[in-house]
């Protein structure tokens, strides 16, 4: 593919995005950015949720993982059912009983001020990083398809990217993505399903060779029992089951959506039609991931020798290999295909995400309610501009310092920084225990402490025991029993009775 013909698929995208933008941002206030007027059907929100919850890190890394790790994310596919259980029938029933537009303000109500601010400076930390991450990732697409052979540095690309999301997110908010997300929803699972078609049609497979060729590949293996693996099966299950608590019931990204539909019912209508909808999809992204590996081996192309799909200690990056088939191997259809999913899904994650960082700050560290709607304008409009900022920064770094997979890296940064909230919430919903508030922070900090020192030497401390996903429970149960200790006995609160 030419760069002139990625630059035009890039333009002509967000064109779209942008005239979305413009339609559905007239009249636009704090109210309409933050929770969409509290109007939107739940099937949309649904549908729009699918992006958000994939984002660029599941189209690459989840498909390039198979060559290692096998179908082992399935069972973290699994375990999310379990976790949107729990935040049906637990979370969303408290956030809409209180009435939130951020849910950390449920930890003020419950505990006290720096309880709040905790889980709200935590919340900005987790969705900082893992929206970098993201975004780092189609960046890196980008930069391999159009930007490297014109000369374009790196940093360009980053920036330019993060703009255009600023552009048509800026003023409409919450409103305007859940219209620019179903597009990009609908955009990304076409290109999936396409990809797959596409291979399978190279590889001269009907759809019963498709499946039995999956199935009986050794790549497909979804249990596996040795309990020190990173990729023991019911370790995998948990992690799933707690990363969907914390990174979508205790995430102002995932539950603001859900907070804009018109009432409790339609919320869990719509969480409920969405689980098996992810779970779906997740297998197709695994499918995928397959069919990639036996096309590349068809074409006898050696991927672990390719000198541009490796590590700096020489390993295969896995997140590499679809990007370079599809740049470089794929007919030209199938590679404009790929390139359309990867802008949809990313950017279908990190436009919610930039929106959700700007409500958190502006609710929960600016009080952005006090201000007449002029200045609520102006502070909204530059806290969006100043993450804007902040995420190009990141992702420079990231780029300096990251030698492995992303999928990894998002969860492991997921495990440190949503293992306070996590806690958090778990002793606020289950005791009826107040806390000693300003040792909240404090104990929040040195848990995650703990939690590296105990991940960085699992293996010679705890007889060849590898944390893979699980980091995140570890975290969370040092911050609950820290939490324990700080704690003392109170009348019975109704808020977290209520909620149950």
């Amino acid at each position: 593919m030419s760069p002139t013909l990625v630059l035009s698929l890039v333009g002509g995208y967000f064109a779209v995005l942008i005239v979305i933008a413009l339609l559905t941002s007239r009249g636009a206030t704090s109210e309409s950015f933050f929770v969409a007027n509290r109007n939107s059907p739940w099937y949309m929100v649904a549908f729009a949720m699918i992006g958000t919850s994939l984002s660029g890190v599941t189209f690459i890394s989840v498909p390039g993982n198979v060559y290692g790790k096998s179908w082992s994310y399935l069972a973290v596919a699994m375990g999310f059912v379990a976790g949107y259980v729990v935040i049906g029938t637990v979370l969303m029933p408290l956030y809409y009983r209180l009435r939130l537009v951020s849910i950390y303000t449920y930890l003020e109500q419950r505990f006290g001020y720096w309880s709040y601010k905790t889980g709200a400076l935590f919340f900005l930390i987790s969705r900082s990083l893992g929206s970098a991450l993201r975004l780092y990732l189609v960046a890196g697409v980008l930069q391999l398809a159009v930007f490297d052979a014109m000369g374009v540095p790196f940093s360009v690309t980053v920036v330019v990217s993060i703009m255009f999301i600023y552009l048509y997110t800026f003023k409409g908010g919450l409103k305007t993505i859940l219209w620019t997300d179903t597009f990009q929803t609908l955009a990304m699972l076409s290109c999936v399903g396409l990809s797959i078609y596409f291979m399978a049609d190279e590889l001269n497979y009907g759809f019963k060779q498709l499946v039995s060729s999956v199935l009986d590949s050794p790549m497909s293996q979804v249990y596996f029992s040795d309990f020190r693996d990173d990729k023991f099966f019911w370790k995998q299950f948990a992690s799933g089951m707690f990363i969907t608590i914390v990174m979508t019931g205790l995430d102002q990204d995932l539950m603001q959506k859900n907070l804009s539909c018109r009432s409790l019912g339609e919320a869990q209508k719509n969480l409920f039609w969405f689980t098996p909808v992810i779970v779906g999809v997740n297998i197709m992204f695994l499918t995928l991931g397959v069919l990639m590996y036996q096309y590349a081996a068809a074409r006898g192309l050696q991927l672990e020798q390719l000198p541009q799909l490796l590590n700096l200690n020489g390993s295969l990056n896995t997140d590499k290999v679809f990007p370079f088939l599809a740049t470089t191997q794929f007919s030209l259809v199938a590679g404009v295909i790929f390139i359309l999913g990867i802008i949809a899904v990313t950017y279908a994650s990190a436009d919610s995400a930039l929106t959700s960082l700007t409500t958190s700050f502006c609710v929960d560290f600016l009080n952005i309610q006090q201000y007449p709607e002029s200045r609520q304008t102006t502070l909204r409009q530059l806290t969006h501009l100043g993450w804007s900022v902040v995420l190009i920064v990141i992702i420079l770094i990231f780029r300096v310092y990251n030698n492995q997979s992303l999928i990894d890296a998002v969860y492991k940064a997921a495990g440190f920084t949503y293992g306070p909230l996590l806690g958090l919430f778990a002793f606020g919903i289950l005791t009826k225990r107040n806390l000693r508030d300003r040792f909240v922070l404090p104990t929040c900090v040195t848990a995650v402490l703990l939690t590296w020192l105990i991940v960085s030497h699992s293996v010679e401390w705890l007889n060849g025991y590898k944390f893979g996903f699980e980091i995140l429970l570890l975290n969370g149960a040092l911050v609950y029993l820290g939490l324990l200790a700080i704690s003392r006995p109170a009348d019975v609160n109704p808020l977290p009775q209520a909620a149950v």
